[in-house]
């Protein structure tokens, strides 16, 4: 049975390739997040600084799906 995903802010730390993202959690902690299919496009946008909306899946939070530019 899937479970939701754990939704969450962040901030772009660097520009790790074009599909890959550092980016820090409100608590500190960095993760690896990559732009969900809707954000591919957007890519000029996702520079570092920039705050976005993550989605992580509870067995893995060390990744992340950037959803959306805040």
């Amino acid at each position: 049975m899937p479970t939701e995903p754990i939704t969450t802010t962040g901030e772009i730390l660097a520009v790790l390739s074009d599909r890959a993202f550092r980016v820090c959690l409100p608590n500190g902690k960095e993760i690896i997040g990559h732009p969900s299919k809707t954000l591919a496009s957007e890519k000029p946008n996702l520079t570092p600084g920039k705050k976005v909306r993550l989605e992580m899946t509870p067995y893995d939070l060390e990744k992340g799906r950037i959803a959306a530019i805040l």
